[in-house]
């Protein structure tokens, strides 16, 4: 016979397993949480060209210019579930209205398996997750499919030893925009193309409409863009050599304002076990006092730690095209990279799908950057600077006769537009539910307002340099 002391001990130990199997879930949900995974994998498609590490990088497949490509992803409906239920439970109900940033949770949402399909060839138990800060908060609360995707092609190596270092034409990681924001869908994919063009290392970018079948056959979740992760593939094409060490910034520390610096606001992607003493230099030398006292002096040692000149091109291109969403505005958006050839720290765009308008909040940033203050010190000092003043102004007048000159402009968005208009509106196009298009015709008017914009633009640089 069972005592009722013995039941209460019994009842004891069934708590202490329960909440142990609680904290064991909470810390590894893709490795004990109600995610499925596939029994008696075969991968039959496999090849070392389109699947394997030692594979060629293959850009002219993923990132082709003139063409769009097509995705298919297939989830479990059980998976699909698992995906939602995350969602909610961090952004709340679909279509609740809830919108605008994000919060401050580092928390990324869940990966679940999935498989790919692209030109008839499957890759297997990839992992897919939903991503985004503000793109992905106001997409999910307005109630559209068209969510903001991020691959990782290895994640679930560790389930199926069978897809170990798995590739897509030798690329791990890869990102999808759902072109948030953006009615005319082609700002992520031309705002990278213009930094590149004026020598500034940017992500790799392409048109790609993007299917999901989680049961009930495959649905068109619509015209996506493609971009390159910095941290895969990105440093390794545009740097002579990919060890320097990288940082993604994020959080008032990544201002470089006075009294703000932290290690904790610049995310390590690379080189982790080395300290931040680069990051830290360049904060350092900003703040000296030898910037007023010394400005000969203290230019040198700036130029010692940072390419100076890489990111005054930025900082001109970015005003020129009013890409309001980044430094100046914003404490997000982009990398920086220690090169190890030229031991400088450098700077690289991210997320650009804000692009080509006046801005949110307080609004893109004049061409002449007067309104900056020094809680913006790569802005503000460098401007402050006479010399650096000048070669800002050579560099304005470089990019809208070249990289940004009109008719160059006018030509590439004519061409985008012919070349994804049929996957955006219209029968095949885009559909309700699935799309931040309310008519066909917002389509054609977004095209229409980058035409003017780049005209525009053009006049204003031009007064200003006068």
């Amino acid at each position: 016979m069972i005592t009722i002391k013995s039941k209460l001990v019994l009842m004891f130990m069934l708590t202490v397993l329960l909440t142990n199997c609680k904290e064991d879930i909470s810390s590894a949900d893709e490795e004990t949480g109600d995610i499925e995974y596939t029994t008696n994998l075969n991968i039959s498609d496999w090849s070392e060209a389109t699947h394997g590490k030692s594979g060629k990088t293959n850009y002219d497949i993923v990132f082709p210019q003139n063409k769009v490509n097509r995705i298919d992803f297939v989830i479990s409906a059980n998976n699909w579930k698992v995906m939602l239920a995350d969602m909610a439970l961090n952004y709340g109900t679909f279509g609740s209205g809830a919108g605008g940033p994000a919060d401050d949770s580092d928390d990324n949402p869940i990966y679940v398996p999935c498989s790919l399909y692209f030109n008839n060839i499957q890759w297997y138990e990839a992992g897919i997750r939903f991503k985004g800060n503000s793109s992905l908060k106001t997409t999910w609360g307005s109630g559209i499919w068209k969510l903001p995707l991020r691959l990782n092609m290895d994640r679930f190596e560790d389930i199926y030893p069978e897809i170990t270092n798995q590739r897509f034409y030798g690329f791990k990681e890869l990102s999808l925009s759902n072109c948030y924001d953006d009615e005319s869908l082609i700002r992520e994919k031309v705002a990278p193309e213009i930094f590149r063009d004026f020598g500034i290392a940017a992500p790799q970018t392409a048109f790609y409409r993007i299917y999901i079948d989680y049961g009930n056959g495959p649905i068109y979740f619509g015209l996506y863009t493609m971009i390159e992760i910095v941290d895969d593939t990105m440093i390794e094409d545009q740097f002579a050599e990919d060890d320097g060490n990288l940082y993604k910034p994020e959080g008032i520390g990544a201002s470089f304002a006075k009294n703000t610096f932290s290690t904790s606001y610049f995310e390590k992607k690379s080189n982790e076990e080395t300290d931040w003493s680069d990051v830290e230099a360049l904060y350092n030398i900003l703040h000296s006092s030898q910037r007023t006292s010394e400005p000969d002096i203290w230019r040198t040692s700036l130029e010692k730690i940072l390419n100076v000149d890489h990111f005054l091109k930025w900082l001109a291109v970015n005003t020129t095209i009013q890409n309001w969403d980044t430094y100046g505005n914003m404490t997000h958006n982009y990398y920086l990279y220690n090169n190890p050839k030229t031991n400088l720290l450098t700077w690289i765009p991210w997320d650009n799908n804000e692009a080509f308008q006046s801005g949110k909040q307080s609004g893109a940033l004049s061409i002449s950057c007067s309104e900056v203050g020094s809680s913006w010190p790569l802005i503000r000092y460098l401007l402050d600077n006479s010399v650096y003043s000048a070669k800002y102004k050579t560099y304005l007048s470089q990019v809208i006769t070249s990289a940004f000159e009109p008719s160059k402009m006018i030509s590439k968005y004519q061409n985008y537009s012919s070349l994804i208009k049929e996957y955006a509106v219209g029968s095949n196009g885009e559909q309700k539910g699935y799309t931040f298009l309310e008519s066909d015709s917002d389509f054609d008017s977004a095209i229409s307002q980058l035409i003017s914009h780049v005209n525009s633009r053009y006049n204003v640089v031009q007064n200003y340099i006068k």
